[in-house]
């Protein structure tokens, strides 16, 4: 760390799981880490964007451990400086997340501006959105806690609306009021008056007034937030939160706790081209459109085919007469609905935890220190596994009994430690690997290292396969 202090931390808040974009997002995989607009994951987009902010120092994210070691992959790479990653053991929504935050910001960096920001939402206009946030800053160096406010041009009934009051000298306005998710006729008068804008989740304060103001109207939750931050455990980079104290702190947002109570509040009207992408209906809507209103991602062939959303991840999909659908494909699900419909997907999503489906947490996918690992698919007696060690990395594979392994390099060159013998691998090279063999894949090199592993049981008979043949019978076709 300099000597010169950062004007501005981002505190990103990456705590959702963006059940409407399912089967992309996952519990285990939540949207905020997926490319979902480009080639970059939405909280790298979040972090991206603030490079062309003066003064903003490395970040500040606070998640859950199950996330840790994917958003850490996913900053690796900014600019901005090593992020530093606060992880709760449960959620206890924003104010007490912020808390933290702030208090860890005052005790390694002093009392900078806090932006605070949700890891999931797209920015159509970068330079406005910075812009935004140099306004912002000056009215919050007047002792105010501003809150970005979006111009409203539509009367949406899933977004909370701020009514504006008197302007401010130093910009902005004082917030009159914050109004819940209104019905469809409130949310029409709201816009046709001019006097509201949408409650963006985006705020900026310096941390010691949040922090008053947070003593001031929810005492309770400043001393459980002191209380979790004093106890925590460090690791490099990566904070974790004392479970027993964090679990007796109370659970609030920022709204209810603290804006909605203070006299310090303003709101900054923008309009920077914003969606908090909660739907694959408002994806579409801010993703680039073909000649017949559709986004069609992957590998994908529409025939009269119009306003559409279809995503493939792996295999052709094929789309004809249909207008206004959502076509998502995943390597373990499908969804396909209507545009009108895609908010119920949530409701898809409750049904399938209630009944118990691995879908919901994971498509399979995992994270590690040393790569990634990505299922290719499985069958009676085998699966197939795609693992990408990063450079100068190590996977050790689980050992399976009852398992014979086949590996084969797809990209880059390493070595296989099968029984601590060194064979090396490289493009194209493949290895069989007896049952109960202890497995490693290390990479030497400076780049990538992708290798597939097959692996089949052996400790299935003919009478099993017989018998899961018998099952899939009428599903399939020879």
């Amino acid at each position: 760390m300099t000597n010169q202090q950062p004007d501005i931390v981002p505190v990103i808040l990456s705590g959702g799981s963006g059940t409407r974009l399912w089967p992309a997002s996952r519990a285990q995989q939540p949207k905020q880490l997926l490319p979902l607009l480009g080639r970059r994951s939405l909280i790298q987009q979040t972090v991206d964007r603030l490079e062309a902010v003066p003064g903003v120092g490395a970040p500040l994210v606070v998640t859950n451990e199950a996330h840790a070691t994917a958003i850490g992959r996913a900053l690796a790479s900014s600019h901005l400086g090593d992020a530093t990653i606060v992880l709760e053991p449960m959620g206890r929504n924003t104010a007490p997340a912020v808390a933290v935050a702030a208090l860890e910001v005052i005790a390694t960096r002093g009392d900078a501006m806090l932006l605070v920001l949700p890891s999931d939402h797209a920015i159509g206009d970068e330079a406005a959105f910075a812009e935004a946030v140099r306004s912002a800053a000056a009215i919050a160096a007047d002792g105010n806690l501003v809150t970005f406010g979006i111009a409203a041009t539509s009367p949406e009934t899933g977004y909370g609306y701020i009514r504006r009051g008197e302007p401010l000298a130093v910009g902005g306005f004082r917030v009159d009021e914050f109004k819940e998710k209104p019905d469809l006729a409130t949310a029409q008068h709201y816009v046709s008056s001019g006097a509201y804008s949408w409650n963006s989740g985006m705020f900026l304060f310096s941390a010691s007034a949040y922090l008053a103001e947070l003593e001031r109207f929810r005492p309770a939750i400043a001393r459980g937030a002191t209380a979790a931050h004093a106890a925590a455990t460090r690791s490099g980079t990566i904070i974790s939160l004392d479970p027993d104290t964090f679990a007796a702190c109370e659970a609030d947002s920022i709204d209810y706790a603290v804006m909605e109570r203070t006299d310090h509040a303003a709101v900054l009207p923008i309009d920077p081209g914003w969606s908090d992408v909660g739907s694959w209906s408002s994806l579409w809507e801010i993703s680039p459109h073909d000649d017949d209103g559709n986004t069609l991602v992957g590998d994908v062939t529409s025939i009269d085919t119009a306003n559409s959303y279809v995503r493939s991840t792996d295999r052709l999909v094929v789309t004809a007469g249909v207008s206004g659908m959502i076509v998502v494909d995943t390597p373990d699900a499908v969804l396909v609905t209507t545009a009108e419909a895609a908010q119920d997907v949530k409701r898809a999503v409750d049904d399938l935890a209630a009944s118990g489906r691995s879908e919901v947490r994971t498509d399979g996918t995992t994270f590690a220190d040393w790569g990634i690992t990505m299922p290719l698919g499985k069958g009676i007696g085998y699966d197939a596994l795609l693992v990408r060690v990063d450079p100068h990395a190590l996977c050790v594979l689980p050992e399976e009994p009852d398992t014979m392994r086949h590996l084969r390099t797809i990209v880059g060159s390493g070595r296989f430690t099968i029984d601590d013998v060194d064979t090396v691998t490289r493009l194209g090279r493949a290895v069989p690997v007896s049952e109960g063999a202890q497995v490693g894949i290390v990479n030497d090199s400076d780049d990538p290292l992708m290798v597939v592993v097959v692996s089949v049981d052996t400790d299935m008979d003919g009478r099993t396969v017989d018998a899961e043949l018998a099952r899939r019978s009428d599903a399939w076709s020879w």
